[in-house]
């Protein structure tokens, strides 16, 4: 099976959808092109497992003139974490690890992890966790893991000492990656905070090491493969079709940020669960409709549908939400009304979100401004993709919802 070109597949009035609502979608993003803001974009949605609205515009390489197209190839940053909690997932559902188990039992370089409690990057004080990092830590963003780009704690700062901002040391794989943040102190005691971090990078080496498999293997036997996603890969499989990568930069002005993007465009040197896949609207798709579809879809079972709804499910200590547990860093999703599932945003309060959209919304983005939601109440999916970095550089993911969910008339 191959995820074809994505196109209407269904009369959206039948759908409960407004299609003079829905078009209100292409006449505001448009605008981000046109001014400027974007290079370009691809956007899709779905109910009830039908689409009802796919469009694009723009140039997928603004100085080359190539214009973007329905399969156009995007790097998708940290929409990779939910393909790979899944993979995880896998192998709890077939009963070759438990949420709860330390990951010691299989990278013994999380032994005796030590926490941080003050002093600079330079001179730490640590003393021992008072709790291993377990499974579930990984999944949910609340082992104490970080990442060196957010500039907000004295370990971020450890982390971009060894290499460690927006890329590894050359030459280093996954399993080197994962001891050598095995090696540095965690920003907090295992379950007690939310912190986001490379804990799912450390989640796809621990599938390779519980499966047997590279990652890359096990993603393509186990979901890709099954799933028909035949474009998303560890590097882009056509380089050409691939949508060219901008920044932010002085002014708020777009430059190109290619030193950042050709990484994607050959052979991956380590393997990135955390945020290293290319991907297609198409396929992507695929994935969302099989979460939708409670782990299946068009007779593909990826998971349990209770796997999925556990997944679903808000795993954030004493079922608060992000902004009460989360540290005031960068996030793909606001903090207000939001929890944590396994792997995936999930919403708990769309009052306090201050967004259009449903309890159990599950969700993530990626760096460079791409998205996705999985509507459980309303049966309603949306993607967005284009190639912007910060994530945080225009209101694109509260706006795009906004426009879906207006045009619902049902």
């Amino acid at each position: 099976m191959t995820a074809a070109p994505l196109g209407v597949e269904k009369d959206p009035a039948s759908l409960g959808f407004d299609p003079a609502r829905l078009a209100r979608i292409d006449t505001h993003f448009r605008r981000y092109v046109d001014d400027g803001r974007l290079a370009s974009w691809q956007a899709v949605v779905a109910r009830d497992g039908h689409v009802v609205h796919s469009s694009e515009y723009g140039r997928r390489d603004e100085e080359a003139d190539l214009p973007v197209e329905p399969d156009t190839r995007w790097r998708i940053y940290s929409m990779s974490k939910p393909i790979t909690s899944v993979a995880a997932l896998i192998l709890f559902e077939r009963g070759e690890l438990e949420l709860t188990d330390p990951i010691s039992r299989w990278l013994p370089a999380f032994a005796e992890p030590r926490v941080y409690v003050k002093g600079s990057s330079t001179a730490p004080l640590t003393i021992p966790s008072p709790e291993p990092i377990r499974v579930w830590h990984l999944l949910t963003h609340t082992a104490g893991l970080t990442y060196g780009f957010h500039h907000a704690h004295p370990v971020d700062e450890l982390y971009r000492a060894r290499g460690f901002e927006w890329g590894v040391p050359e030459g280093m794989d996954l399993a080197a990656c994962v001891d050598a943040w095995a090696s540095m102190p965690l920003v907090h005691t295992p379950g007690t905070e939310w912190n986001y971090s490379h804990a799912t990078d450390v989640l796809g080496r621990l599938v390779e090491v519980v499966s047997g498999q590279s990652l890359d293997e096990f993603l393509q036997a186990e979901i890709l493969g099954p799933l028909g996603m035949t474009s998303t890969a560890f590097a882009s499989d056509d380089p050409s079709r691939t949508a060219a990568l901008y920044a932010l930069g002085p002014g708020r002005t777009r430059v190109r940020a290619d030193a950042m993007g050709e990484p994607f465009l050959r052979p991956a040197t380590w393997l990135s669960g955390g945020g290293g896949l290319v991907s297609t609207a198409s396929d992507y798709h695929r994935f969302t409709q099989m979460l939708a579809g409670g782990g299946e879809v068009d007779g593909v079972r990826i998971l349990g549908s209770r796997t999925v709804a556990y997944m679903g499910r808000n795993h954030l200590p004493g079922g608060a939400d992000l902004e009460q547990v989360g540290r005031p860093l960068f996030a793909e999703m606001p903090f207000h009304g939001v929890g944590f599932g396994l792997g995936v945003s999930v919403v708990v309060d769309p009052a306090a979100y201050r967004t259009l959209t449903s309890p159990g919304e599950m969700a993530w983005g990626g760096a460079a401004s791409t998205a996705f939601w999985v509507d459980p109440v309303e049966r309603i999916t949306g993607m967005f993709f284009t190639q912007l970095l910060p994530s945080s550089a225009h209101p694109i993911r509260s706006q795009f919802r906004a426009l879906v969910y207006q045009a619902l008339v049902d």
